[in-house]
Order: C-alpha cells, then structure tokens, then sequence
C-alpha cells in the first residue's frame, strides 16, 4: 500500500461514476466527493456534526446537500456495478431492511420486521434493490428506498407486497437495463407480487414447505370437445415422483427439478428440491423460478447468490454509518441511506481496481489514517521531504488494519 493509495483510488471511482449522472454542477461535485470520502474516513457516527467537524465545508452545506431529491443513484450506482461486476449472468436481488430509529417527527416511522431480533420493533424499514453477479458471488447496491409505513399504506389503498411491486415496476427501466430477473425472498412468493412482476420480468423465490403444487398432466389431446385435464395430482414431496424429475449431482443432499404447477400463483413454474444429505424427507427446500423451462440447478444458484446482500447491509450499518442518520426529513433520510450504501460499492470497486482483498474494516483504516495524515500535512503549511512521507504513510496507514 503506497502513499494515498486505496484513498485516491476511492475518490477517483466516485468521480468516473459521478460523471454518468447528468445536471451535476460544480459546487455539488465538491460537496458530494467531500461527503463520499467523509463516509470511510469519519471512524464513528456518521451525521451532520461529525460531517462539520471532519469535512472541508461547513455543517450546514452537508444539510443543504442533503435535501437533494433529484440524484439519480441508480446511474451513480449503475455505472459502477457495470464496471466491476463482470459476470454474465446477473440478476436483481431485492430484500427490506429494518433501521432503529426513534422520534415522533420521523416520516414513515412505524413497526418493522427485525430479521435479527426476530420481532416487529419500531423504526424504519429501507428495501435494498441490488445487482448479484452468479458466476462471481458478488454482490453490489444498485439503490433502495424507505418503505412506508401502514398508515401511509392505507392511505395509498395498498399493502406492503402491492407498494414493494408498484415501486420496482415504476424503476422498471434502469432495472431491465442490468436483468430482466429479480430474486428475493419466500415473503414474496405471493400472487398479489409476482403476476404483476412477471408481466415485466421472471422472479425466483422461494416457497412455503406446505404450498400446494401438482404434476403438469401427460394426457395429450384427443381431438374430442373438452381442454385435456391442467394436471395430474398433488405432489407430495415426502414421496416425491422421482419418474416426473431430472436429478442434479450436488455434494450434499440430493437436488431434483421439475415443472409444476403453483395453485397459489395460479400458473406453472420451474421447481428445485433440495432434499438434505441426512436422509429426512421432511427437510426439503423448494425454490422456483416463474420462468418455467428454467434448469432447476440455475434456480438454485440463482437463489442462494442472493445471499450476497446481506454483506451489504452488514457493512453499511457496521461500518458506513447507515443507522446514524439524525433528521426527521424524508429526503434527508433517503440521502443518507443511499449515500451509505454507495460508499460500501465504491470502497468494492476501489478494491477490485487495486487488485487487494475486500474488507470493510481495513479499508475504513485505511483511508481515514490517509484522511487524517493529509489534514496534518495540509493544516502544518510545510513542504515535507516525499521519502520519508512515503515512509510515514506506509507505516501509519497499515497500523490499525484488520479483517473484517
């Protein structure tokens, strides 16, 4: 790790990304590149103060800047994802996340789902949209958005599954532009979110063990007055047809796939079932895809990439400050959260360029120790020796590195 390396290298991504959103003026531009090195470099909470006291600007320029509701994440974002995520085969992973906040003022403010705690708390709930690249494992934010809460929902005449489908239809456009695939959840294995997705996409999910599918019928048509029967019967997964099914090789367990029909969702499906290696048939996973001449082993890679997004939130609520934000704005609050989930991919990608393993830690150690030993340099007004900075960098930066 030379001088300012993982630093400089940060920066330059923002701005190569920043350049593919339009109407960006100068003074935005400074602020903003400010703001995305404050989001590595600031080592605590990250909020307006802390922005003040670390930043080159004052603390109500960051507010200012955070009242932006016209920038397009999804371009800033896009243009990364495009760069770094190389494999060939990419979908949309989508996935709500709940963030503890308090306050009577807060927009949108409600009881969520806590994956962690394993009950409703009260809080915000944002829902990532991500890209995840199958063949790489690889996973990066392409945006999110706060979710409302159910006052506001009754007020729209939805429900929760309605305004998460409106919503990614109404992105349809930069969503197509990645993948024409979105993976997520069994929460969304529900016919009231994947008729209205699948006039725009394919969805992969994951069902319920208890859900009711049958046997595409093998009756072929007669020339007789009357539709042959839609199917033949029930599957019952503890005595599966295995006549019905292409069976996959896999290390642990047994995998079959087979096309079927979903009477929730009312249409055919491609259908994966896990079986696992202890022998028990009442431990089954079922995965499918609404894309029904999909290979099952493809369903599963699929489903189980998605995956990678939890390492986003994880590093964004750890490390990028993604829980710190103290305003009871709405576009505030969505700039932030955008905001945090970009440094994450920008730290990734500056990585990648540097050819050095990803962790969120260390790249935090690093590019606030290059932060800090900048400031010192800058604010001393001297014209120090290059070797021995080279050499004080060098040293100081990879003092407190660590894995993530």
């Amino acid at each position: 790790m030379t001088k300012e390396t993982l630093l400089m290298q940060y920066q330059s991504e923002c701005l190569s990304a920043l350049k593919s959103v339009a109407n960006i003026h100068k003074p935005f531009e400074k602020a903003f590149m400010d703001t995305m090195k404050l989001f590595m470099a600031i080592p605590d909470r990250i909020n307006f103060l802390q922005l003040g006291r670390y930043g080159r600007f004052s603390e109500q320029t960051y507010r200012n800047l955070f009242e932006n509701e016209t920038f397009d994440w999804f371009a800033f974002n896009g243009s990364i994802i495009s760069k770094y995520l190389t494999g060939k085969r990419k979908a949309i992973a989508i996935d709500p996340s709940y963030i503890p906040k308090s306050g009577k003022k807060t927009p949108w403010i409600g009881y969520f789902w806590s994956g962690c705690a394993g009950e409703y708390k009260r809080g915000l709930e944002i829902m990532g949209i991500r890209v995840i690249d199958i063949d790489n494992h690889e996973c990066m934010t392409l945006g999110s958005i706060q979710t409302p809460d159910c006052k506001t929902l009754d007020n729209m005449d939805k429900n929760l599954v309605d305004w998460y489908s409106s919503y990614l239809i109404s992105r349809k456009d930069k969503i197509q532009s990645v993948s024409r695939t979105v993976v997520a959840d069994a929460f969304f294995s529900k016919e009231t979110f994947i008729t209205p997705m699948c006039e725009n996409d394919f969805v992969i999910s994951r069902f319920r063990n208890d859900v009711i599918l049958y046997y595409p019928t093998l009756e072929q048509k007669t020339g007789k007055r009357g539709h042959p029967k839609w199917f033949d019967g029930r599957i019952d997964f503890a005595n599966l047809d295995l006549t019905r099914c292409k069976e996959y090789e896999v290390n642990k367990g047994k995998l079959y796939g087979l096309r079927v029909y979903a009477k929730a969702l009312k249409r055919y499906v491609s259908l994966t079932i896990w079986y696992p290696m202890d022998g028990r048939t009442d431990k089954w996973q079922l995965y499918f895809s609404t894309d029904d001449s999909m290979d099952g082993r493809e369903v599963l890679d699929y489903y189980r990439t998605r995956f990678q997004l939890e390492f986003c939130f994880r590093d964004g609520k750890q490390h990028a400050g993604i829980t710190n934000c103290q305003r009871a704005d709405f576009r505030k609050l969505n700039f932030h959260f955008n905001a945090s989930l970009a440094a994450v991919n920008l730290a990734k990608a500056a990585c990648k360029r540097l050819r050095i393993a990803y962790s969120i830690s260390s790249c935090k150690s690093f590019i606030h120790n290059a932060y800090m030993l900048e400031r010192f340099i800058c604010v001393f007004g001297i014209s120090p020796d290059p070797q021995v900075i080279d050499k004080l960098f060098k040293e100081l930066i990879l003092f407190t590195a660590r894995a993530a």
